[in-house]
């Protein structure tokens, strides 16, 4: 479905394909090591899947250090985030920030979470900001894509969904 969004307060497009119900798809991307990423080895994990523009802006640094602390103090739980920078500027930005337990990774290559989700923005060549909660078996329980892309997701509300499937 198109949705328009802003970014900077411009309207831009994106075709928003998924939705809380839905069984969020394998997809493939490139770690920092160049290895490839798939999001199917994560099963049984409750997964946080955290897209958006470029680690090196402000908000999107903000959200990858905030998503990594506040998930290491779950069990079973990873925090993958996804964006079109290429692998080393994402190995740069984790370890200029110590950051661990995050698992960054490209969408350069393959474009997986750009054709899959509808999550691109189509002006910019960019993706969108947006936070998806995945279950164990992979299925979409929480799903917030920022209707401004420079605005900050609601931590609260997607680790209160994660609480929620923990204590099932």
């Amino acid at each position: 479905m198109k949705k328009t969004i802003s970014f900077k307060g411009k309207a831009v497009t994106i075709e928003d394909k998924l939705n809380i119900g839905d069984i969020f798809p394998n997809f493939i991307a490139v770690k920092k090591d160049l290895s490839d990423f798939r999001l199917d080895e994560y099963k049984g994990n409750i997964v946080v899947i955290n897209t958006f523009p470029s680690i090196d802006t402000g908000v999107c640094a903000l959200q990858t250090i905030r998503f990594n602390k506040e998930v290491s103090g779950f069990k079973d739980v990873v925090a993958v985030t996804v964006s079109k920078d290429l692998p080393f500027a994402l190995g740069r930005f984790c370890a200029a920030e110590g950051i661990e337990n995050a698992i960054t990774v490209s969408d350069y290559k393959y474009r997986d979470i750009e054709n899959l989700s509808g999550l691109l923005i189509k002006e910019l060549g960019l993706l969108t900001r947006a936070v998806f909660i995945v279950d164990e078996d992979g299925i979409i329980r929480y799903k917030e894509v920022l209707e401004e892309v420079g605005s900050e997701p609601n931590y609260e509300a997607a680790l209160s969904e994660i609480k929620k499937l923990q204590e099932r």
